[in-house]
C-alpha cells in the first residue's frame, strides 16, 4: 500500500476509534453545540461500541487513546495537565495515559535489556524486578546494582519504532488536510507543528540520546535547588535500555505523594515554575516533557525529574524574548511587550505597536496578581486566540516545545495548590535574570565584549600593509591608529558603569 493511502487509512481509523468510543464529540456536550451540528453528530453516536455505554468522557477518551498508540497517548497526557480547562475529572481520568497504560511481560523486558546491553542481565543486576509504571513508549523496573544501589531501568516497548512512524504518518496527512480545509487554523502551522513533535519523538526512541541528555540537564539542575534529576549508570545504558539511580520520594501521579507529611504544596509548586524558567533563560536548555508523571516528590518541597527523552533549547535571542514578555507582564509594561514582539518578527510589521499593546492589557489586566482559582483558563485561551488572530500571528514551530512545556508545567502547580500565583512564583527568575542580562552591568560586559571584538580587528589591521593617507596617532614607541582612542573610551564608560553599580 502506497504511504499516502496508509496514511489516510490510519486517519480514518483513528475517527472510528474516537467514534466507537464516544470521544469524537462525547454525548454529555452534544447540548452545547449548534442546531445544525448536533444533526450531524447525533448519527455518528449510534456507530458506538459498548465501550461507549460506560464511563466518564475523560475515561473513554484515554481508552481511545491507549487503543490509538504512542503518539496519541503523548496527546493525552498534555490535556490531562490541565484540569483548569478541562475539569479535574476529565484530567484525572486521563491522568492514567502518563504512567499507568498496561505493561508487557517482564521476560520480555529482560530479553531487551541483554539484547541492548550486549551481556546477561545478571552481569550488572543484582535484581530485576516487574515493572512499576509503564507508559507510551517504555515502561520501568526498579533494579539494584551489585553493589547495592537502587535503579530505574526503562526498557522501550517492542515495535514502538514502528508504531511512532504509523501515528505521526497519520498526523502528517491531518495537519496537511486542516491546511487545505480549515483556512483560519493555516496560521497555527499544523505541518511545522507536527514535524517539532515527530523530531521529539525520534529522540526519544534512542535511550542513549536519553542518557546525554538526563547527564546535560542534571548539571544544570544542580546549580540552583529547584529540581534535580538521577545519575545515569553509563554501563546500564544502550539504544534501547536507560539506567538510573533511583529518584527519591514519590511521583506525583499518586495522591499519597501530595499527602506526605511535612510537604509545603505551594512551595513544591513554585520550584516547578521557578525549575523550568532556570533552565530555559538561564541555560536555554529545558525538561521539555513536565507532567506529573515524571516528577517526583519529596518533603518539604524537593522535586527530581525522569524521563529526559524530549529536550527543548532555545538560542539567546529567544532566552531574551521570553524573559522580557514575562517581565512585562509582571511589571505590566504591555508596551514592552508589544516591542519585544515586533522585535522578534512575531507580529507582522504593518501592525501598530500600540494598538497590539492595548490588547494584550485587554487579556494580561484580568489575570496578573489574580489567584490561580478566580481565572478562567478556558476564556483566557481563548481570548489569546482571537487577538493573536486579529495580529495575524502564526505558530512558531521553533517556540512548540516552549509552549507546550509552559502549558504542563502551569498544570501540575495548579494541582498541587489550586489558588498558585504563576507570576510570582515566576518573579525572582525573571527578575534576576533581566538584572544579569540587561542591566548595567550586562551593559557593561557587552561594551568590554565589544571593545575586545575592536582591538581583534585592530590587531590584524596593524599586521596588514598601511597606506599612506592613514592617520596615526604616536606615542612613545607605540604607534596606534585612531579607533584605539575611541575603544578607549568605550573602556572607561564600562569600568564607570561596573563601579556605579
Amino acid at each position: 500500500m502506497k504511504p499516502g493511502v496508509s496514511a489516510g487509512v490510519r486517519l480514518i481509523g483513528w475517527g472510528w476509534v474516537l467514534v466507537r468510543h464516544d470521544a469524537l464529540i462525547p454525548r454529555e456536550i452534544a447540548h452545547l453545540l449548534p442546531a445544525w451540528l448536533r444533526l450531524v453528530t447525533a448519527p455518528l453516536r449510534l456507530l458506538a461500541g459498548p465501550q461507549a455505554r460506560a464511563g466518564r468522557p475523560g475515561q473513554r477518551l484515554g481508552a481511545a487513546f491507549e487503543t490509538l498508540g504512542p503518539v496519541a497517548i503523548k496527546l493525552g497526557q498534555v490535556l490531562a495537565t490541565r484540569a483548569d480547562i478541562f475539569g479535574t475529572e476529565f484530567a484525572t481520568d486521563l491522568g492514567r495515559l502518563k504512567d499507568r497504560i498496561d505493561p508487557f511481560p517482564l521476560d520480555q523486558a529482560r530479553a531487551e535489556v541483554e539484547r541492548s546491553l550486549g551481556r546477561p542481565i545478571e552481569s550488572l543486576f543484582a535484581t530485576f524486578d516487574a515493572p512499576l509504571g509503564a507508559a507510551s513508549l517504555a515502561q520501568a523496573h526498579p533494579a539494584t546494582l551489585h553493589d547495592g544501589r537502587r535503579v530505574a531501568v526503562k526498557v522501550l516497548r517492542r515495535g514502538i519504532e514502528r508504531r511512532v512512524a504509523e501515528g505521526l504518518d497519520a498526523l502528517r496527512l491531518g495537519a496537511r488536510l486542516t491546511r487545505r480545509f480549515v483556512p483560519p487554523a493555516r496560521r497555527l502551522e499544523p505541518e511545522a507543528f507536527v514535524e517539532t513533535i515527530a523530531s521529539a519523538l525520534r529522540l526519544e526512541l534512542d535511550m542513549r540520546l536519553e542518557a546525554a541528555a538526563a547527564s546535560e540537564l542534571g548539571e544544570i539542575m544542580a546549580k540552583s535547588d529547584y529540581m534535580g534529576a538521577p545519575a545515569v549508570i553509563w554501563e546500564g545504558v544502550g539504544k534501547r535500555v536507560l539506567t538510573l539511580e533511583w529518584a527519591p520520594g514519590e511521583p506525583m501521579t499518586r495522591q499519597s505523594a501530595l499527602e506526605q507529611p511535612g510537604l509545603d504544596r505551594n512551595l513544591l509548586a513554585d520550584n516547578v515554575v521557578r525549575a523550568f524558567l532556570t533552565q530555559a533563560l538561564d541555560h536555554g536548555t529545558f525538561h521539555a516533557d513536565l507532567h506529573e508523571g515524571n516528577l517526583f516528590c519529596a518533603p518539604p518541597a524537593r522535586v527530581t525529574a525522569v524521563d529526559f527523552g524530549i529536550v527543548g533549547r532555545l538560542d539567546p535571542a529567544q532566552r531574551r524574548y521570553l524573559a522580557e514578555i514575562l517581565w512585562g507582564f509582571i511589571s505590566r509594561d504591555y508596551g514592552r511587550i508589544a516591542r519585544v514582539h515586533f522585535e522578534a518578527g512575531y507580529v507582522p510589521p504593518h501592525h501598530s505597536v500600540e494598538t497590539f499593546a492595548q490588547a494584550l492589557r485587554a487579556v494580561g489586566e484580568p489575570v496578573v496578581g489574580r489567584q490561580a482559582s478566580q481565572v478562567s483558563m478556558g476564556r483566557l485561551l481563548g481570548q489569546l486566540f482571537e487577538i493573536t488572530a486579529l495580529f495575524d500571528m502564526h505558530l512558531r514551530p521553533e517556540l512548540v516545545l516552549l509552549q507546550k512545556t509552559m502549558v504542563s508545567v502551569e498544570g501540575v502547580a495548579r494541582r498541587l495548590n489550586p489558588d498558585h500565583d504563576l507570576w510570582a512564583a515566576a518573579k525572582p527568575v525573571v527578575e534576576a535574570w533581566i538584572a544579569r542580562e540587561l542591566g548595567p552591568r550586562a551593559q557593561a560586559r557587552d561594551i568590554l565584549m565589544e571593545a575586545r571584538d575592536v582591538l581583534k580587528a585592530l590587531s590584524r589591521q596593524a599586521r596588514q600593509p598601511q597606506p599612506p593617507h592613514t592617520v596615526i596617532i604616536r606615542e612613545g614607541p607605540f604607534a596606534l591608529p585612531v579607533g584605539l582612542s575611541l575603544l578607549a573610551a568605550g573602556l572607561a564608560a564600562a569600568a564607570l558603569i561596573v563601579t556605579l553599580t
